[in-house]
């Protein structure tokens, strides 16, 4: 009998199957979503469509670099089984009153309701992840839904595109709701609560709130080899941004080739990315994840210093390179997390973690347009001198090796108790006071 690929030997596990299952539901979801938007733009704002899609883009992102630390406070605090049903249940409204625009500002409106949705599912989607899996399926199960990412990013616009031609752009969006609520179903069958166990005695003020807020951050930046995957992943950010804005006016205007050919060369980069996905998820589980991380930001800058010279092939060639590059700092990151942070925090990292990676977007996304309308034809050369300079600060600022937290070990929240010897915090009412901060735990080694 054929051994099951490492891979997939994650969806073993019945909880994770049903809860990757829906993710995947959730992807298509959104595959109809984007596609049926760039349509509808068109459809509404005829020349303006493009500015309609950049400004959407835009609110995505500040959506989820807004509220994306308060998902994941929420995350840790509430069954998050619930919370991600009534995400899906949301966005299903709200698809499905897309086919009733008649305005630009109507979707602007339901674009930014949607990702606020949107910023508070992905966050929770993630953090859940190792919950469920226990610690040793959830590299592979990060590493599964990576993969499936990218395919559907590669298969998706296709099926979208299909379904749409032969039920209208409109009506697109009732399907697409179908599909958040099949994912709202699947979660509603998981068997009790995910939620997280924290302290009883903890009562929610708004001090609290904001403490939760800031712990997320204060962890990315305090652990040596998150922070620098975190860095890593800006310079990664200003080189992605590039392939996503500037790829078409190279394909269709410098190489005066078809909306065939970009849809190959953007196929060549989810290929790339899927590939890369695949091969860290039969990876054990050991690797070094910072080295991984440094060999992906190489590739990906190094794929676009030829890129404003290259034919079609070439192109196809680079831009799978730059795919696997991408995937190689992104998803050791996502893992760096689950291997370095205690469970009960992990959904206030996961939320600190999606709102600062898209910041990075926020900030790349009109760079990389300002490139593209001032250096057209050296827009990915350029790119890449700025992100060859930027990894060399990153990596002698932000050395991932230094200091005694670049060490194995956990993160978590520490109880600390004002004892005798800090008399001067005792309470008026006789009580010694406790507080929580967050306390690094080095892996003991014989």
């Amino acid at each position: 009998m054929t051994a099951m690929p490492r891979l997939l030997e994650c969806l073993k596990n019945p909880q994770f199957a049903r809860l990757y299952l829906a993710q995947t539901i959730n992807l298509v979801g959104d595959a109809f979503t984007w596609l049926g938007l760039a349509l509808l733009a068109f459809e509404v704002g005829g020349g303006k469509a493009a500015a309609i899609l950049s400004g959407a883009l835009t609110l995505r992102v500040m959506a989820f670099a807004i509220l994306s630390p308060v998902a994941g406070a929420i995350a840790d605090r509430c069954d998050r089984k619930q919370m991600m049903i009534l995400t899906h249940i949301l966005r299903a409204i709200a698809v499905c009153l897309f086919p009733f625009v008649t305005q630009i500002w109507h979707i602007y409106a339901l674009v930014l309701a949607l990702n606020v949705v949107g910023a508070f599912f992905t966050p929770t989607y993630t953090a859940t992840i190792p919950f469920v899996t226990g610690k040793d399926d959830y590299p592979n199960a990060i590493a599964l839904s990576s993969t499936t990412y990218q395919l559907l990013g590669v298969l998706g616009p296709g099926l979208a595109g299909s379904v749409a031609a032969f039920v209208g752009t409109r009506s697109v969006f009732f399907i697409d709701g179908l599909t958040f609520l099949s994912a709202a179903f699947l979660l509603l069958t998981l068997p009790g609560k995910l939620a997280v166990i924290q302290p009883q005695d903890e009562r929610r003020t708004i001090g609290k709130m904001f403490k939760d807020l800031g712990l997320g951050t204060n962890c990315l930046f305090s652990d040596p080899p998150i922070r620098y995957a975190l860095f890593v992943q800006l310079v990664a950010a200003i080189s992605g941004a590039q392939i996503l804005v500037n790829t078409v006016s190279y394909v269709r205007g410098t190489l005066n080739l078809g909306k065939v050919e970009y849809g190959w060369v953007m196929a060549a980069f989810g290929i790339g990315a899927t590939i890369a996905s695949v091969g860290l998820g039969n990876l054990d589980r050991s690797y070094r994840k910072t080295k991984f991380v440094g060999i992906g930001i190489i590739l990906l800058t190094l794929a676009l210093l030829p890129a404003n010279v290259a034919n079609l092939g070439g192109l196809l060639v680079l831009w799978a390179i730059a795919g696997i590059g991408q995937t190689l700092v992104n998803l050791p990151t996502q893992t760096l997390i689950a291997d370095r942070v205690a469970v009960e925090i992990q959904g206030r990292v996961y939320g600190a973690h999606f709102a600062w990676s898209h910041l990075w977007w926020a900030f790349s996304y009109p760079l990389a347009g300002w490139m593209g309308s001032h250096f057209p034809a050296q827009s990915f050369f350029y790119s890449s001198l700025i992100s060859a300079v930027l990894l060399i600060l990153v990596r002698f600022a932000f050395n991932p090796t230094r200091g005694r937290m670049a060490n194995n070990g956990l993160w978590h929240e520490h109880e600390h108790i004002h004892d005798e010897h800090h008399a001067h915090h005792r309470s008026t009412n006789g009580t010694i006071p406790t507080h929580r901060h967050l306390h690094f735990h080095p892996e003991l080694t014989s």
